[in-house]
């Protein structure tokens, strides 16, 4: 049966199968997974273009003055490397006037050092490559000197990802909950580190997705804002739950762009600050208190009466601060507990998000600092789309939390107060 697309391509869709499928329980597997995969597509598609410059012609097309020889298939050509074999597969051609050898693997035995080539891999998909960042990698794994067109077709892609994903509407999109966070990061040559705002979701179906990745210089009300608006400008409508850290900038901005949304202050970020107003030796009791206060509540009313406890236990004891602190923002932050039970530890705060954002600080680390506002994007896109958005673990609604989540809807479309309720 005649071979109708190159290798390469049948390479390309096994990785988008990947990404669809995404890193499920084992992203470290899928992570090395998407490196072998990769490795093999920079080599095949260097041999397919090292082919086409050799016959004078690309793929289908036909030229007078291109010497003779016809496609004739492709060979397959283990390759050794010191992490086993790669399969690569090498074109043939017929009616020329000598057999096609490719320079990359003259013939004997070579030892390809595919190292390199998995960083480009995994740094092409995190982080983004400059030509001479590809030339170079590509020169270290044994391959020689790659053609301009194969270095330059491998940024221009990597490019066209990331702004594929800044581009697309949001419109079928329907959230119950945004969660929304930032990291700082070093984003330039030089200078201070700067914020990068990310932005995800839980679908009404239970899917999860990621919405928005940019750059928020001061992490302040405009920089919020202006990421919220962006995502009303492509389509997405008023989440049901916006879960957030206490960043008066933040606070502001989500109160402005979605002022109908629930708005759930992080419990993580709440009980890190409080504790930080405490001696060590009354922290581990205080946050025993404050999570069973959260996970033993019946529902917001209930909530908030046992956290208001903790608070003047706090105040009586002398903790001032401490008491302060709880207290601050206090209703937003047993708004979880008005939704259904089985959803709530995931509802009230940012740590998925913020586990994404821990593995992109441990990969900067390596980095150190970008080249510029691209590079650094692409690399806080393209962990949290590997770990959030291709995640198998989403949630699923009964029939009775739909219902729950419903009547939530309605209330606050007539404006009146929700009652405590129980979960579904």
């Amino acid at each position: 049966m005649r071979r109708r697309v190159p290798p390469s391509a049948e390479i390309e869709e096994q990785i988008d199968r990947l990404l669809a499928v995404g890193v499920g329980e084992s992203p470290r597997e899928a992570l090395s997974e998407l490196a072998r995969l990769g490795a093999r597509l920079i080599v095949q598609r260097a041999v397919e273009d090292e082919f086409d410059a050799w016959l004078g012609r690309a793929r289908y097309e036909r030229r007078r003055e291109a010497p003779p020889g016809l496609r004739n298939g492709f060979r397959a050509r283990r390759v050794q490397t010191a992490e086993g074999e790669l399969s690569v597969e090498i074109p043939q051609v017929r009616e020329a006037a000598e057999p096609f050898v490719s320079k990359l693997f003259a013939r004997g035995t070579k030892l390809l050092r595919t190292e390199p080539l998995r960083a480009m891999v995994i740094g092409a998909f995190v982080r983004g490559l400059s030509m001479r960042d590809v030339e170079s990698l590509c020169e270290q794994a044994g391959l020689g000197k790659l053609s301009k067109s194969t270095a330059a077709r491998i940024c221009s892609e990597l490019r066209e990802r990331f702004a594929a994903f800044g581009r697309r509407d949001l419109y079928d999109i329907h959230l119950t909950a945004l969660f929304v966070d930032a990291t700082f990061l070093a984003v330039r040559r030089d200078g201070p580190k700067e914020g990068v705002l990310v932005a995800w979701g839980f679908t009404t179906d239970g899917e999860r997705v990621l919405l928005a990745v940019m750059l928020g210089m001061r992490e302040s009300h405009e920089d919020w804002q202006a990421l919220a608006r962006d995502l009303i400008a492509r389509g997405l409508g008023a989440p049901m739950l916006i879960v957030a850290d206490g960043a008066p900038g933040l606070i502001e901005a989500v109160e402005q762009c979605w002022p109908a949304s629930d708005r759930q202050h992080c419990a993580v970020h709440r009980v890190r600050n409080l504790l930080a107003k405490l001696p060590e030796r009354d922290r581990e009791r205080v946050r025993k208190t404050y999570w069973q206060a959260l996970d033993d509540a019946t529902g917001e009313r209930d909530g908030k009466q046992r956290l208001r406890a903790l608070v003047d236990e706090l105040d009586t004891a002398g903790y001032t601060a401490a008491a302060r602190c709880l207290a601050d923002d206090l209703d937003a932050l047993v708004v979880h507990l008005r939704y259904p039970t089985r959803h709530r530890r995931r509802w009230r705060s940012t740590n998925l998000l913020e586990r994404s954002l821990g593995e992109v600080k441990r990969r900067t680390k390596v980095i150190g600092r970008f080249p510029g506002e691209t590079s650094c994007l692409t690399l806080v896109w393209a962990v949290p789309d590997l770990y959030i958005s291709h995640a198998t673990n989403g949630i699923k609604f009964t029939q009775l939390e739909r219902q729950h989540l419903k009547r939530i809807g309605y209330e606050r479309h007539h404006e009146t107060t929700p009652e405590d309720v129980t979960a579904a």
